[in-house]
């Protein structure tokens, strides 16, 4: 990571256009429709890992950024915060990688290297982290994310991806995998034998309900789609299925649950989530939603029950998340798509018409448009 004098010394105006040429999709504007767009990277510095994007899914907070639903969209913006590839070049103090490994960068690119959070290994939490996208680099230009053809971070940044793991569906990991694996392990939802509640079967949902049955958690998915049940019982293994709007159903299993991983990404109410756990039972959010949720105080105190939220990981357990993975054969379910797809297929995320993550084939059909 760069230090405050090294950030001054490279500082360039936020106009100025990086020597590298570069070739993805952006949006222009709120209306979040994507088209080609060229742009520039930065020349490999001395502690960068440049690489070729081959894979890069589909995040439904890439569709909230490409239409500014939090108001902190810079345009045009390359989305793209789940992209996988192989090194083409390093920086000559590089460490840890060498051309062509195989690699991959999440949702950040940058912290301070500083703060309590950095020197916890909690990047992801530093009030300084730059964003893989969207968001002001060090020397002052914009950072572009993975639905493009290449991309350049310091290898801080970088994960190494296992080569048992196939890179299309590995490449969900880098969001949806650590999102859900790091609450399971700090909030301590973790230990086997317990029973683990993940609200929603999507791109969250059914990477959780994988990570969770690897610890040995006893798993129900709750949904408000009865069509998923054959999915999470049948494919994701979940030991049952509960159907939110099934008041008896829900009513039945009031107060059985230690934990609950929620991952829904719109407003959705939480104290039907609330009641389904034990005393000292915890609601972690993850879905972020557009909107702020109504929290209701007197179900949490009745109980010494807990709402709490997690944010992706730090890179030290992001690595730690990925080995795991591969050490239990966890990957996404995917659908690859080419890249004149995408607006489509983000529509369909939408609508939750997609099992369970979109994955654009980069290398095949972003690099030929070139």
């Amino acid at each position: 990571m760069f230090t405050s004098r090294e950030r001054k010394q490279t500082e360039v105006s936020p106009g100025q256009e990086h020597p590298k040429k570069a070739f993805g999709w952006a949006a222009r504007d709120s209306s979040g429709v994507l088209s080609p767009f060229k742009f520039s990277r930065r020349e490999t510095g001395e502690k960068d890992v440049r690489f070729k994007v081959l894979y890069c899914g589909i995040c439904h907070s890439d569709i909230h950024m490409a239409k500014n639903d939090w108001s902190t969209t810079t345009y045009p913006v390359v989305p793209g915060h789940e992209l996988v590839g192989v090194v083409t070049e390093v920086g000559c103090k590089v460490k840890n990688f060498k051309v062509g490994d195989r690699v991959g960068v999440g949702c950040i690119v940058g912290s301070d290297g500083t703060c309590d959070n950095c020197v916890h290994h909690l990047e992801n939490y530093c009030p300084n982290v730059i964003q893989t996208y969207s968001s002001e680099y060090y020397d002052g230009t914009m950072t572009y994310g993975g639905y493009s053809n290449n991309m350049v971070a310091d290898e801080h940044f970088i994960v190494r991806i296992p080569d048992n793991l196939p890179l299309d569906c590995a490449a969900p990991l880098l969001c949806a995998g650590i999102t859900t694996y790091s609450p399971l392990r700090y909030y301590g939802l973790d230990k086997p034998g317990m029973h683990l509640g993940v609200n929603g079967l999507g791109g969250l949902g059914h990477v959780a309900v994988k990570f969770a049955k690897a610890l040995g958690l006893n798993v129900t998915v709750i949904s408000t789609s009865p069509n998923k049940k054959k999915a999470a019982i049948e494919h994701l293994h979940a030991d049952a299925f509960l159907l939110s709007t099934d008041q008896d159903q829900m009513q039945a299993a009031v107060g059985t649950m230690d934990g609950i991983i929620d991952t829904v990404p719109t407003v959705r109410p939480l104290e039907p989530l609330i009641n389904l756990l034990k005393t000292n039972g915890k609601v972690v959010t993850i879905g972020i939603a557009a909107k702020p949720l109504d929290l209701p105080v007197l179900p949490l105190d009745l109980g010494r029950k807990m709402i709490a939220g997690s944010a992706i990981g730090g890179m030290k357990e992001t690595q730690e998340m990925i080995d795991f993975a591969a050490e239990h054969n966890i990957t996404a379910d995917i659908e690859v798509i080419p890249i004149d797809y995408l607006n489509t297929a983000m529509e369909r995320v939408v609508k939750k018409d997609v099992r369970f993550r979109f994955v654009i084939d980069i290398e095949n059909t972003l690099n030929s448009s070139c």
